[in-house]
């Protein structure tokens, strides 16, 4: 296996399942024509290039561990535990609360998880896949019985609703599932891979705000405390390294697009998801997409994705699942699941 690439089969260990999901997004809802009186952009326009309708939009007052903990509090009553029961948080974020403490920290108090430990994964748009995959061996070896995995952001507060090539892109919102050890060997977590890429760093980036560039008046004025991207760039490596990460993790496991219940990408642009759908060979009934009400919200598309799926009769006890995600690094990651809850 090379150093690029880090992948395990949890099953080797004691199987694991996700034993509950929770969701939560902001009661404040953000449409295209509302963008379309803050920058030059259209409904049109937005729907084609990217599929989104609206967004939902945390108030003021409102940061990341905010939505986390409604998400994760959901998620353990789902689970039927209480928050003394959780050994380990993580969360995936690219919009922390603060440098420090971390955001895990913030949550652990608030939803009274005594005893647990954990921390803050930024892997952006990776950020729940990486998250399930950290929490999965911690149960899968034994050292905790039931994890929590976050994927939170408020994205935004990072977005310069002055560029429109970004501005219409992102949406705030939060997903958690707590997993636990499987009842049922068949409905577990199967395997993961994941894997970086850092030549793709500068295509997306916030580029002030830490030790390379800390804050001035200048970046300010910059605008340097944004999100910056470069839309082909990304586009390109999502569609591929979507693709390239699912198609491993498939035929490792003996596995082709036809065993596949359900897929349930990264939503960062319906375009990508369905590129990268037809080059794996899967059927858009096979595909989940709910960008066009959430929009890209970062560490939090695939929880929210999953819980849509649930709701629309879509995704039921049994169903073989794949999981994939691209994001900001550049940060690659699959999750294949026999869905258990």
């Amino acid at each position: 296996m090379s150093n690029a690439t880090a992948s395990r089969r949890p099953g080797a260990l004691r199987p694991v399942r996700i034993a509950s999901l929770g969701t939560y997004v902001p009661p404040r809802v953000m449409t295209n024509q509302d963008l379309e009186k803050l920058v030059d952009t259209s409904d049109a326009w937005i729907l084609k290039r990217t599929g989104i309708r609206t967004r939902h939009i945390a108030d003021a007052d409102a940061a990341t561990s905010d939505l986390a903990v409604e998400a994760a509090n959901r998620a353990i009553d789902g689970a039927g535990l209480t928050p003394r029961d959780i050994g380990f948080l993580v969360v995936g974020t690219t919009t922390p609360d603060m440098f420090f403490p971390s955001t895990a920290c913030l949550v652990q108090d608030r939803i009274g998880a005594a005893g647990a430990w954990g921390f803050d994964l930024g892997a952006a748009c990776s950020g729940f896949t990486y998250a399930v995959t950290t929490a999965v061996q911690l149960v899968a070896g034994g050292t905790h019985d039931h994890a929590l995995a976050i994927g939170a952001d408020v994205m935004s507060r990072i977005i310069d609703y002055q560029d429109r090539a970004t501005c219409v892109l992102f949406g705030d919102g939060a997903g958690a599932v707590v997993v636990s050890p499987a009842a049922d060997p068949e409905l577990r977590v199967i395997d993961f891979a994941h894997e970086v890429d850092g030549s793709g760093a500068p295509a997306l980036r916030m580029p002030a705000g830490g030790s390379r560039m800390p804050a001035t008046r200048e970046t300010v004025d910059r605008r340097l405390h944004f999100v910056h991207q470069d839309g082909a760039a990304v586009y390109k490596f999502a569609v591929r390294k979507t693709r390239d990460i699912s198609r491993r993790v498939l035929e490792r496991n003996g596995l082709g697009p036809g065993d596949v219940d359900l897929f349930v990408s990264h939503q960062a642009n319906r375009r990508i998801i369905m590129a990268a759908a037809d080059q794996l060979g899967l059927p858009e009934e096979k595909v989940m997409i709910n960008i066009d009400r959430y929009g890209n919200t970062t560490a939090a598309t695939i929880p929210l994705a999953l819980a849509d799926a649930i709701a629309e009769g879509r995704l039921k006890k049994g169903d073989l699942v794949l999981l994939a995600s691209v994001g900001a690094g550049f940060t690659v990651g699959a999750v294949l699941l026999r869905w258990a809850c």
